[in-house]
Formats: C-alpha cells, sequence, structure tokens
C-alpha cells in the first residue's frame, strides 16, 4: 500500500507508529484529504483573505494523528496539539522523510497553553469527545475575533454532540458536502459567547478504599472504575522480592498504585503514550503516598526507551485500539518490547478480553503461559522470562 499522501499542498511521504513490518494502514484518512484540499482551494480568512497565501495567519491544528496535516501545511509554520505522544513522535519523522525543518511545526502537548491568539483553527476529532470538550474550553481564549475553525473528521466519528458542542463553545456550524465518508465542520467564534470553566480533570473515589482518583479528559474510564482493570486489581500479586514494576500502559495509574500497597519495597514506574494518563498517574500517586513512596513518570512510546533487563514485573492492561482503528499490533509491540526489559525470572501479566487471545503472542514470545484468573469477559495471564 503506498505511503504517499497526494494533496493540494503537494506529495508527501507519511509513515505511522509504531512502525511494523507490511503496514496496512495510511498514516491519513479521507478528512485529511478533504480538509487540506478545502484549504487550498476554498478556505479564504474573514477581513483579509491573503492571509494563508502570505504565512501572516496563525495557524493550530489539534489531534494530528500522524502530522498529515502539520507536514502538508509545514509553509504555513503551525502549532500542532495533542495528546500523543506517538502522534508528536511520528509529526518529527515524518517532517524529516520529507526533508522538511523540524521548527516549521511547533509541538505542544495537550496540558500546554498555546501563547497568543490564532486565525485558523484545524481540528481533527477524537475520540474522545470529553478531550474535544476540554480542548474547545480551553481553545476560547486564544481565537482571534475572525478565526475560522474547521472540524474534520470520518462520517462515523461525528456524531450529534461534535456539533453541539461546537455550537455550545465556539458558535453557529455549517457543514460540508460528504466526500469520501468525510465531512467538515465550519464555526467562528460567536460574539459574547460565555464559555465555563473546564469540567476536567474529574475524581471518583476508588471503590473499597480511601483514594481519590482525578483524571484528565483523554483517560480511558475518567468517571468511574471500568470492570476490566476491577478485575485485574482483585488478583494483583503481593511481593515483598520486586523492586521494578512497570505499569505499562498506565491510564489513570490505578495498577501501579495498588502494585504500590502489595508490592512495599519496589519503585513503580508508569508509563503511557498520553500526556494526560501520565499527569494523572502522577497525581494520583502522589496523593495516595503522599510523598513517602518512590516512582517515576514517563511519557513515550512503551518501553522504547527503558534499559533492557530492568524489570521484575510489567503489568498490562493493553489498548486494543488506536485513535479510531481497532488492532492489536500495539499489544503485540509492547509484549515484544517486555520480553527485552524483564529481567531474568522476571513476569509480564496482561489482562485482556477473552476474545483477543493474547496468550499465543504471549506464548510465540515467552514460550509458555499460565492463567492467573478469568470470567466469562476477560483473562489474566502470565508469562515469565526464562532464567
Amino acid at each position: 500500500m503506498s505511503n504517499r499522501l497526494t494533496v493540494a499542498q503537494g506529495e508527501f511521504e507519511l509513515n505511522r507508529l509504531p512502525k511494523r513490518p507490511r503496514e496496512l494502514l495510511r498514516a491519513w484518512d479521507a478528512a485529511d484529504e478533504y480538509l487540506l484540499n478545502t484549504l487550498a482551494e476554498q478556505l479564504k480568512l474573514p477581513d483579509d483573505s491573503t492571509m494563508l497565501a502570505t504565512g501572516s495567519a496563525r495557524v493550530l491544528i489539534l489531534n494530528d494523528s500522524f502530522g498529515a496535516l502539520a507536514v502538508a501545511l509545514n509553509s504555513l509554520q503551525p502549532h500542532a496539539l495533542s495528546d500523543s505522544y506517538l502522534s508528536q513522535q511520528a509529526t518529527r519523522l515524518n517532517l524529516a522523510a520529507n526533508n522538511l525543518p523540524e521548527h516549521s511545526v511547533s509541538l505542544l502537548n495537550s496540558l500546554e497553553t498555546p501563547e497568543g491568539l490564532f486565525d485558523l483553527v484545524l481540528i481533527k476529532v477524537p475520540k474522545t469527545l470529553a478531550l474535544l470538550e476540554d480542548e474547545l474550553i480551553r481553545l476560547h481564549p486564544h481565537l482571534s475575533p475572525s478565526a475560522q475553525v474547521i472540524v474534520a473528521g470520518m462520517i462515523k466519528n461525528l456524531p450529534s454532540s461534535v456539533w453541539k458542542l461546537l455550537e455550545r463553545l465556539v458558535g453557529p456550524t455549517t457543514t460540508s458536502l460528504a466526500r469520501k465518508k468525510a465531512r467538515l465542520i465550519f464555526t467562528s467564534p460567536a460574539a459574547g459567547l460565555t464559555v465555563p470553566p473546564s469540567p476536567y480533570p474529574v475524581c471518583y473515589r476508588l471503590e473499597n478504599t480511601e483514594h481519590l482518583i482525578s483524571n484528565h479528559a483523554n483517560v480511558f474510564s475518567r468517571d468511574s472504575l471500568d470492570i476490566g482493570t476491577r478485575f485485574f486489581l482483585q488478583h494483583l500479586p503481593s511481593r515483598q522480592d520486586v523492586c521494578d514494576i512497570i505499569d505499562l500502559g498506565c491510564g489513570n495509574g490505578l495498577v501501579g498504585l495498588i502494585a504500590a500497597e502489595r508490592c512495599p519495597l519496589a519503585t513503580v514506574h508508569f508509563i503511557d503514550e498520553s500526556f494526560m494518563a501520565v499527569a494523572s498517574a502522577r497525581d494520583n500517586f502522589h496523593r495516595a503516598f503522599e510523598g513517602q513512596r518512590e516512582a517515576t513518570f514517563r511519557v513515550g512510546d512503551g518501553l522504547m526507551d527503558v534499559d533492557s533487563a530492568s524489570a521484575d514485573l510489567i503489568l498490562c492492561n493493553p489498548p486494543f485500539h488506536q485513535q479510531n482503528t481497532v488492532g492489536d499490533q500495539i499489544a503485540v509491540s509492547l509484549f515484544k518490547q517486555s520480553q527485552r526489559v524483564l529481567r531474568k525470572g522476571g513476569e509480564l501479566w496482561v489482562i485482556g478480553n477473552r476474545h483477543l487471545d493474547y496468550h499465543n503472542y504471549l506464548d510465540r514470545l515467552f514460550g509458555a503461559h499460565s492463567i492467573i484468573a478469568s470470567n466469562s469477559k476477560f483473562v489474566i495471564v502470565k508469562s515469565v522470562l526464562a532464567g
């Protein structure tokens, strides 16, 4: 499959992360193409139709999956804000692959606040609408009075709640015709609109504990304990001989937090590719232990930057989707990385829906697996790195 995007701005070589042999998915979708071609052909900013052409418009891009928008629009010196480390890293790599300077795009993470006002804001609809709500609220003070906001997405990912959010937090909307199952939504800031403060992060009390759990907008199951994590927590080991535990794909850090309680001599390392997830994990751990326990927190591409043979126990509830794409490629990548990072005799514990058959991958990598617990929906399996 070709990894070359051809749009009005030019042709660009684009790749996804994490990389895998014989990649079957593209680093962009029809909504990216639609948005880029529309910008080139039709967009005229209010009061100054030459702003884009002269490069004087300040451009902000939100939720650019693998940098397709930022790379194609690099001549506009855009700012690109994302909650995904993989998105940011893919943008850097794709700029380099097209011989474009990295400094042509200013990368911001989801917890950073952009400076100044923007004339053009391009938003790819995220999987989590709470993230879109949080972004729109935080964006409001940074919209110029004549700003144009364009939201792009595949029709299947554009429920009516997207329109309601835009009209409540930005202004009246108009929509494009559908093209290749993609659609664009146009809006501009309404004069005098009052935007409420962001309701995020949200908090809840972890059942059967005194722990207050806070979650930023893009954290999975931010309002309550999900049933998979509940099952995992019930079966986490209590060990005195463990030195280093990794909560891999940590989300809000509940697994690592409870593992720290059950393994009192261990240092827990929280890792996720979501900036909001790691921030939530850090807040929850420090609140729970009030400075009495050490832990590390890392935003990154799985275990890519973690030393080999540095962990005794890795706990993982792998994601089975990336943005709006469902698949097991991230889980398999995490399993391979875990094999390298475990010390001899170290253990990888994985929870997943029964139908995902993670044990087949673990058997190929580790030679065997054992079942820790299972119910009608989930199974927890363990593999040990041979000594």
